[in-house]
């Protein structure tokens, strides 16, 4: 009896060792990278007045998007977008870095400025709740389900309506 009792807490180590590798074993860390791969040197090489359309294409490739609205005498701004996430096992994944690279473009095609914008213009928006609050009635379920019931004229009988009020 005694022997075993000497080996009791070297089998409860073994146990806790195994049961904490068990838990952190699940526990993975898991880095996504998204977007464009952004090149220090090649963002660099973009000059402002010396770049045009066909050039920052040729350095930057596609880029990730294109604005949609541009003000009279421009072209659309190309964004080069990068974001880095990461995520502990089931829970929400969570911006580690972003770059926004904005290109913008003269009325000539030849590159105006180029902007970095960083984690500093990343917000985190909550919803109010469950609901978007809206005025009018308060219909029940069982309101929405049967509420038409006897309001309109039945297929066939020759009911009137708004817009035939003749039937």
């Amino acid at each position: 009896m005694a022997r075993k009792m000497r080996h009791m807490p070297l089998v409860a180590a073994t146990a806790a060792l195994l049961a904490t590798s068990l838990f952190t074993s699940g526990c993975a860390r898991i880095r996504t990278h998204q977007g464009y791969l952004a090149e220090p040197i090649l963002i660099e090489s973009i000059q402002p007045g010396v770049d045009n359309r066909a050039s920052v294409q040729a350095t930057l490739g596609r880029p990730t998007f294109t604005s949609q609205f541009t003000t009279a005498g421009e072209t659309p701004t190309w964004y080069y977008v990068s974001r880095d996430t990461r995520q502990l096992a089931f829970a929400r994944p969570s911006p580690v870095d972003q770059t926004v690279l904005a290109v913008r473009f003269a009325g000539d095609g030849n590159v105006a400025t180029v902007d970095r914008i960083g984690m500093e213009q990343v917000a985190s928006i909550n919803p109010s709740g469950d609901e978007t609050p809206t005025l009018g009635r308060n219909r029940g379920f069982f309101d929405e389900l049967f509420g038409n019931i006897g309001r309109v004229g039945s297929v066939g009988q020759g009911g009137s309506t708004a817009d035939n009020p003749g039937g």
